[in-house]
């Protein structure tokens, strides 16, 4: 049995030797959202700068004891421009990551996607939840339940670049790809079959590139060994997948949060293909959610660096 948030432990543990990354904390307003920023500062893992109406955040911090003297707070009144200030800050190189406070997650993505003002590049922003699902032995990134509601399969095909390069900047040996359907036969009746083979086709043109991938399969035989076999499915990725990219996201926000409220995981929250990595946590998020956000992050950032591409 792993001891729970083994996997967030070790993501952790892999930013030590890293130097804290200069985070632009967006509109910080209520106390989760504040003491989600220090608690990861106080960890090392984020040197954060906190963009909003500074005597909101300071009156949070009165009143529930939360430590924020010493940290840089740039001014903004209210949250669209707290996400409009934050995003300044990533475009003028004074941060390095973008993390959301307390304000919705459309008015923080509405500042990242325009176009002269923003931080888009050539790659299509998605969103990937890492979870730490007890009793299953690696961390699963799913992609994506937040960002793109119905994609195409252009649209797809870099949803999924980017979670391998996410899987690579995690530091997995082999990132194994599932494109989940409801089957694991391609069926003209059911679109993401189609389009989960011609993604893995695409893998085979080296359109995409970094990952063993298969699919369709079905969930569990995606992930479940014994099913896989049962099923006669022959394929490196079947049984063994570490990354999961659904259909759309409503199946994507119903996988994540059954894997949290039936079967006890966490999720880290990120969304890719921006200049920056951005770190997206929700107020019910637990605290070891919040900091195993901030080191994907940081990890993403490290990656970005070392390699040139924008994949956070």
């Amino acid at each position: 049995m792993q001891a729970k948030h083994a996997k967030y432990h070790r993501l952790i543990e892999a930013c030590k030797a890293l130097p804290p990354m200069s985070t632009a904390v967006a509109h910080p307003c209520d106390p989760s959202s504040l003491a989600g920023a220090i608690d990861a500062a106080k960890m090392g893992l984020i040197a954060p700068i906190l963009v909003g109406p500074r005597v909101r955040i300071e009156a949070v911090a009165a009143e529930h004891g939360i430590a924020i003297a010493g940290y840089p707070i740039v001014d903004a009144p209210y949250s669209e421009a707290s996400a409009a200030a934050a995003v300044q800050l990533v475009r003028e190189g004074k941060a390095e990551a973008l993390m959301k406070g307390s304000l919705h997650t459309d008015e923080l993505m509405s500042a990242v996607v325009k176009r002269d003002t923003g931080l888009r590049t050539a790659r299509r922003l998605s969103h990937c939840f890492v979870m730490d699902v007890p009793e299953h032995e690696q961390a699963l990134i799913i992609t994506d339940a937040a960002i793109n509601i119905a994609p195409t399969l252009e649209e797809k095909a870099d949803i999924l670049q980017n979670a391998i390069d996410l899987g690579h900047a995690l530091g997995l040996a082999e990132v194994r790809v599932a494109i989940l359907s409801a089957m694991e036969t391609v069926n003209p009746k059911v679109p993401s079959t189609v389009e989960a083979a011609a993604l893995c086709k695409m893998v085979d043109r080296h359109q995409i590139t970094g990952a063993l991938v298969d699919g369709p399969l079905a969930l569990d035989n995606a992930i479940n060994l014994e099913a896989a076999h049962i099923k006669q499915i022959d394929s490196p990725v079947a049984g063994r997948a570490n990354v999961l990219l659904v259909p759309d996201l409503e199946a994507g926000n119903m996988l994540a949060k059954s894997l949290s409220f039936l079967a006890g995981a966490d999720a880290a929250g990120i969304v890719l293909g921006a200049r920056v990595p951005i770190i997206l946590t929700s107020r019910a998020d637990p605290v070891i959610s919040r900091l195993a956000s901030c080191a994907v992050a940081a990890l993403v950032a490290r990656a970005r660096r070392e390699s040139g591409k924008a994949i956070g």
